[in-house]
């Protein structure tokens, strides 16, 4: 077993560099996986592959190569002491920020570790991060069979949480402004995807809802969302006096204040903020440690991982079908910057061993 570990950073004048680090210590109620596909999280770990692409032109100095990535899958290679549910052998999705990076090698709390189903590809199990993020938002959302949601952003966070809902008995109408997004989720089968910018989205979607409104959004992207509170609050449904009613989940990083929801006149929606994978994760004790009492605290981190893995081996959660790119972990550098040059094509970006 190797000392040495390959990991993926990305630099300042962005561009994605392996370097070389020792492998991290195997300590109590962690595992050693084998890392074989991870999935790059773009407006997260790198502020969307536009900005990356900026940054390339920017005619900055390299700097050191900062290591990112939170989601993963591989092969467990050793078993620290407690962990009792893994054993050597075992393909496991693995996530979490510092732990489930882009690399060859991780060292991973039990507890944000959860089995591969055979059905399941390591590649389709790196999305588990991302498919859990959109499980509890989805939970948060509390939504009842036959509502309908708008998810405003079509990233890889958005497609997922629009195909939950739909799963769970709920009309979705997506959102954004970039026609490849709106593409694959007419493709995977959204009940209704709008191009925002052209001056439709609102009456699109509250024509979709037969002018009844929105029971909820949810808000999965970045940067100032302003005037996209102000579009969702028009789509909401209303009480008889006229004041939109419903819930907003918010599950990126969107900017707004609370001026910008009351002048939008939605002081009576419950705004929601979603942006975890659920109960346990950045908790150290639970991570490493000991379980919740199941009985008490059903979903979980990892339990919703479960699902989600599960929900990808029956059919259910279609993540093929938004990988628009896999590269070699080795060649990462070549391989982004092949593909850089059109970053609205870019959706699911897998990087894999070689």
């Amino acid at each position: 077993m190797p000392a040495i570990r390959h990991v993926a950073g990305v630099c300042d004048d962005g561009r994605i560099r392996l370097i070389e680090q020792p492998i991290p210590e195997l300590r109590a109620g962690t595992v050693l996986v084998e890392v074989h596909a991870s999935l790059v999280s773009p407006g997260t770990e790198l502020g969307g592959w536009r900005r990356l692409a900026e940054r390339r032109n920017a005619s900055a100095t390299p700097g050191s190569p900062r290591p990112f990535g939170y989601s993963n899958a591989g092969v467990v290679q050793a078993v620290g002491e407690g962990v009792a549910e893994f054993n050597v052998g075992d393909r496991v999705a693995c996530i979490g920020n510092g732990y489930a990076q882009h690399t060859d090698w991780a060292v991973m709390p039990h507890h944000l570790c959860v089995s591969l189903p055979e059905a399941v590809t390591f590649a389709q199990g790196s999305y588990a991060m991302l498919a859990a993020t959109a499980m509890h938002a989805l939970r948060r959302g509390q939504p009842e069979f036959g509502e309908t949601v708008a998810v405003a952003g079509l990233g890889v966070l958005g497609q997922l949480t629009a195909m939950l809902y739909q799963l769970a008995g709920n009309y979705a109408v997506g959102w954004d402004v970039v026609d490849r997004r709106i593409e694959i989720a007419r493709h995977w089968g959204i009940d209704l995807a709008v191009r925002v910018g052209e001056g439709y989205e609102v009456e699109r979607t509250r024509s979709f809802t037969n002018e009844y409104g929105l029971d909820a959004a949810v808000l999965a992207l970045g940067g100032d969302a302003s005037d996209l509170l102000q579009s969702i609050g028009r789509c909401m449904k209303k009480s008889p006096d006229g004041h939109p009613m419903g819930r907003i989940i918010v599950v990126g990083n969107p900017t707004f204040t609370y001026r910008d929801h009351e002048s939008a006149g939605m002081t009576n929606i419950d705004i929601r903020r979603a942006s975890r994978t659920g109960p346990g994760y950045h908790d150290a004790a639970w991570e490493s440690g000991a379980a919740y009492p199941p009985v008490f605290m059903r979903w979980t981190t990892q339990t919703n991982l479960a699902l989600c893995m599960r929900l990808i081996a029956e059919g259910k959660l279609d993540v093929n079908v938004l990988t628009t790119h896999r590269i070699p972990l080795e060649n990462v550098e070549a391989g982004v910057d092949s593909i850089l040059d059109r970053p609205d094509e870019l959706l699911g970006v897998v990087f894999e061993k070689g």
